[in-house]
């Protein structure tokens, strides 16, 4: 059941059930917040470009690879931009990077594709502090 800002409508013992989730689940589940990602991503100034990098990295190839041969920015080093804290990056960017859980170049979770004045970024996270 959503909670609202009154925390009206809320089911019985609903509360205290979920603050002994949210001590159970570091790390897994909703996210804690954070002041610091650390932080991948590939930049295409095409949308058609971007659509293809994406696809690969669904198909299977490693994140930091696709990268290297997509990304059109100075992160070719694998996408790695490092820790990123909040303020230092765009709007869009860095709502789709604190919102995403931590993954691994592998295995990534990714961002949809996310426009900014820059061009198209596909956004992972690997860690978060």
């Amino acid at each position: 059941m959503r909670k609202n800002k009154s925390g009206s409508n809320e089911k019985k013992g609903n509360s205290s059930k979920t603050a002994a989730e949210q001590s159970e689940s570091k790390g897994k589940g909703s996210l804690k917040p954070a002041t610091a990602v650390n932080v991948r991503h590939i930049l295409c100034e095409k949308h058609s470009r971007a659509m293809e990098a994406l696809e690969k990295i669904q198909g299977g190839q490693r994140f930091d690879k696709v990268a290297q041969e997509y990304s059109e920015d100075k992160a070719k080093a694998g996408g790695s931009l490092g820790w990123m804290t909040r303020g230092s990056m765009v709007g869009p960017f860095q709502d789709a990077a604190f919102a995403l859980q931590p993954s691994t170049v592998d295995k990534p979770t990714l961002s949809p594709l996310v426009k900014t004045n820059f061009g198209y970024h596909i956004i992972m996270v690997e860690g978060r502090r």
